[in-house]
């Protein structure tokens, strides 16, 4: 039955979630259980791209992210797909109407880790966040507004920030690894070699800008998607000021966390503030 391979198909999506990031598995957890489903299915869909460009070096990641894409596009038209993962997100896609603009953009920008190592000009730079981060968060709106135009039209702009801020703390956090690992760097006009504490405080008031604008649309959000956002976006803080606090050279060495006592910390702190209304 299709009903059982659909099922089956999103457990899939929910495992990959979990096992790959507990912090955002822990996050869609507060979300409202009438769209978490969805939510696991887009991070899943995501999560397997990423994987592709950034882990599978051992194998032809440009023929099997080609692969990748083809059957995708087969999903999306015939609403089926053998891949579990892409058949449960072509669901979600179709169910509230994700655009296909957001799913090229964003397999764009993965494309380009396949071969490019670093942003020269701040336009290269946004472009490719915009690709790699903000569609995503753009897919999640439009299952936080059950694809209302309207809304959607106007949280747009604060999802974009959202996602901005998140993928520069990423940058940030996995600067170490990027370089070491991936021979990349994303911050344009920045080499590993002259990374010093000037040019982290500089990418710090830039995040701080994104995360400000962001918290504007959280405040508007819809009661099935606010308290698990806002516990993103207070997680995602909390790892600015470790990485604040952190010396570039710390950065530039180890990958800077957050342990999971402050993690619950952020949670309970985050529930408290929703169910006193003050978010």
């Amino acid at each position: 039955m299709k009903e059982l391979f659909d099922q089956i198909s999103e457990e899939c999506s929910k495992n990959v979630t979990k096992s790959y990031s507990t912090s955002f598995s822990l996050a869609t957890k507060m979300l409202s259980s009438s769209i978490r489903q969805d939510i696991y299915n887009i991070y899943g869909f995501v999560r397997f791209a990423d994987e592709i460009v950034d882990s599978f070096h051992n194998y032809n990641k440009e023929e099997l992210f080609k692969r990748f894409v083809n059957d995708l596009n087969h999903s999306l038209k015939e609403k089926i797909s053998l891949n579990p993962i892409l058949n449960s997100f072509q669901k979600t896609v179709h169910k509230y109407g994700i655009q296909k603009e957001l799913i090229d953009a964003f397999l764009k920008s993965m494309k380009q880790d396949l071969k490019k190592k670093n942003y020269k000009t701040s336009k290269e730079y946004k472009d490719y966040i915009y690709g790699s981060a903000d569609v995503v968060g753009l897919m999640c709106l439009k299952v936080f507004v059950s694809g209302n135009e309207s809304e959607y039209k106007k949280l747009k702009p604060y999802a974009m920030s959202l996602g901005s801020a998140f993928q520069k703390v990423n940058f940030l956090r996995d600067l170490n690894d990027d370089y070491q690992k991936l021979d990349r760097i994303y911050f344009p006009g920045v080499e590993y070699s002259s990374f010093d504490e000037n040019t982290k405080n500089q990418i710090m008031v830039d995040i701080e800008k994104d995360f400000s604008e962001a918290l504007k649309g959280i405040y508007m959000l819809p009661n099935n998607s606010k308290f698990g956002v806002y516990a993103a976006y207070k997680y995602y803080k909390r790892l600015l000021i470790k990485l604040k606090r952190s010396s570039y050279l710390k950065i530039k060495k180890q990958r800077i966390r957050v342990p999971n006592y402050q993690k619950v910390d952020v949670l309970a702190r985050s529930y408290v503030r929703y169910r006193l209304n003050i978010l």
